[in-house]
């Protein structure tokens, strides 16, 4: 008891600006990883030029520089929240911002071409997301520990806004950068990492509570990392084309990964029962709110992961192009169309903090993913020649519904574990987000790519037959449905590359006003839409699925509670122990 007793006199004795500065380290590490995660979105075109790469014919290495940072910030998230409960949790989030540092100057300095310049952005990559691990999963905790509980909410909310505009800022910072040098697009993290180093090594306090006798869980180590590793890798190699499959999850390589990572997790969970300090602290389920509000986190990511993915690839492959924009230019106005989602969440996710605070967060975080179910719903009835005004409209509201959920029940989460858990806490929930986030844009992905693979052949031979050039049916219905829908996301028209490969004697008996319809803006989205429309509709409804069962279980968390208030209430109500 004695404990948040001493925490909370801290929090007092530290002054009031201290809290403040612990906000501006933490959305500076916000923004910082997750403006990194989703600027490679945008400038993949720019950076695969850069280093002399054609991307349809390196799938392997497109799928890894977009899904590897994900994928290792995710498996690292929990063993990292776990050591700061035992080292502290500002020495690894200032370890974090000194090897993302290192992680973006590689990067920018990256010296081979090639598959050799592949493979080093990959590498760089994964020692960014190293370091982003290491802040990511000690945010919410230095947070906690730095505000008292009836701030709390307001300051996670400004954390959340940061994270979640973070990954549409890097949407524009991409198109704008990947313009003069592709490096750039790495070199500006550089400034914001040195700048993040420096004010967490002199300005930060470690004033956690420690659990220094806590041992190292090594096996639940192991087991996780094993298993969550080896979920993701078959996640990723499943996306990938497997002979004559357009996917791979026929591949032996990718059904073993899986199996395995299953086998590995459910061993993990066995082992975290047995261990004296477990890294996963499955006794934290106990209670009510640490349950409810982890499972609707992780069913919002799961709809809101690929829901981002979709939305610009339907923005840059369709929407876009028939709308007069060159292919080479719509990687940068996606992200300007996508804007309205940074707005609402921006705009609600401070305010649905600090009303969290105030009225508690069930109804607020609930009310949040209402809206996104029914932001889902709309997008599913919408035409691919949408109106502009409804579709940003829709961002809006989802954004504000995003804002809604994330603060709150983040909050929740934070506020309902003891002070010397709030490391592993912190990391378990990230975990949950970061995997969720994942396996997300897998599902979507899926999703589309078996739609489009029903589909495309017939829709392209009719298209062909539509403006006379049926003879081309047998050349250009073998487009790879995967090639059909990244040649849209990296911004160029794949008829354009296969007609240029075609004999000389081939192309000169097509006709010039045929030559240059198929190489427009127009036809080839035209021809995609037919395909890849009613398998993104489906998508978005596998969206709504997943935020009303969000919403239900956000209701069903209770009202608020937080661990130490909860504490002194338990030791008030008897007044013969000692406090």
């Amino acid at each position: 008891m004695s404990v948040t007793v001493t925490g909370q006199k801290q929090n007092k004795n530290r002054g009031i600006d201290y809290k403040w500065i612990a906000l501006l380290n933490v959305i500076i590490a916000a923004l910082m990883g997750s403006i990194n995660g989703s600027i490679t979105l945008i400038s993949l075109p720019a950076i695969f030029n850069g280093i002399h790469i054609d991307p349809m014919t390196s799938f392997q290495y497109l799928l890894w520089i977009l899904m590897g940072y994900g994928l290792v910030t995710a498996t690292l998230l929990l063993s990292f929240g776990r050591l700061s409960d035992i080292y502290g949790r500002v020495k690894l989030f200032r370890l974090g911002f000194l090897i993302f540092t290192v992680g973006s100057v590689l990067l920018y300095l990256t010296p081979s071409t090639g598959d050799a310049g592949a493979i080093e952005i990959i590498a760089f990559r994964i020692l960014q997301a190293i370091g982003s691990a290491m802040f990511m999963a000690n945010s919410s905790a230095i947070l906690t520990d730095a505000f008292p509980p009836n701030e709390r909410g307001r300051a996670l909310g400004i954390h959340m806004v940061a994270f979640m505009s973070g990954q549409f800022i890097g949407l524009i910072l991409g198109g704008v950068l990947a313009v003069y040098d592709w490096r750039y697009v790495f070199l500006v993290s550089v400034p914001f990492a040195v700048l993040g180093t420096l004010m967490s090594t002199f300005k930060l306090k470690e004033t956690s509570i420690r659990s220094p006798d806590a041992k190292i869980d090594v096996w639940g180590n192991l087991t996780f990392i094993l298993g969550i590793t080896l979920l993701l890798l078959g996640v990723t190699y499943g996306l990938m084309p497997y002979g004559n499959d357009p996917m791979g999850w026929n591949n032996p390589w990718v059904v073993v990964s899986m199996v395995l990572g299953v086998v590995f997790m459910a061993l993990f969970l066995w082992v975290e029962t047995k261990v004296e300090d477990p890294m996963f602290r499955l006794d934290l389920f106990k209670v009510k709110m640490f349950t409810y509000a982890n499972v609707a986190g992780l069913l919002n990511s799961l709809g809101r992961g690929g829901m981002m993915f979709m939305l610009i690839l339907l923005l840059q492959g369709i929407w876009l192009p028939l709308h007069g924009y060159s292919y080479e230019s719509t990687p940068f106005w996606a992200g300007i169309y996508m804007l309205p989602l940074t707005i609402g969440v921006m705009i609600m996710g401070p305010t649905a903090g600090w009303l969290s605070d105030k009225y508690g967060p069930r109804w607020i975080a609930t009310a949040g993913m209402l809206i996104n179910t029914v932001g889902f719903l709309i997008l599913a009835s919408m035409p691919y020649t949408f109106n502009y005004l409804e579709f940003g409209l829709t961002l809006f509201l989802m954004g504000l519904g995003s804002g809604m959920f994330s603060s709150p029940n983040s909050a929740s989460i934070m506020n309902s574990v003891p002070a010397q858990e709030r490391g592993v806490a912190s990391g378990m929930m990230m975990t949950m987000m970061n995997t969720a986030f994942t396996a997300s844009m897998a599902i979507f992905f899926t999703i589309v790519i078996v739609g489009i693979t029903q589909r495309f052949p017939d829709a392209m031979t009719s298209s062909l037959a539509s403006i006379g050039a049926v003879q081309l049916a047998p050349v250009l219905s073998n487009i790879p449905p995967t090639g059909a829908l990244f040649s849209a996301f990296l911004g160029y028209n794949p008829v354009s590359t296969i007609l240029a490969g075609l004999p000389a004697s081939f192309s000169a008996a097509i006709p010039h006003s045929t030559l240059a319809t198929l190489t427009g803006t127009t036809w080839f989205p035209s021809t995609l839409a037919g395909a890849f429309v009613p398998a993104l509709h489906m998508s978005f409804y596998i969206g709504a699925v997943f935020t009303a069962t969000a919403a239900v279980l956000s209701a069903l968390r209770g009202e608020t509670y937080v661990h130490e208030l909860e504490v002194l209430k338990d030791t008030r109500s008897k007044p013969g122990e000692e406090d």
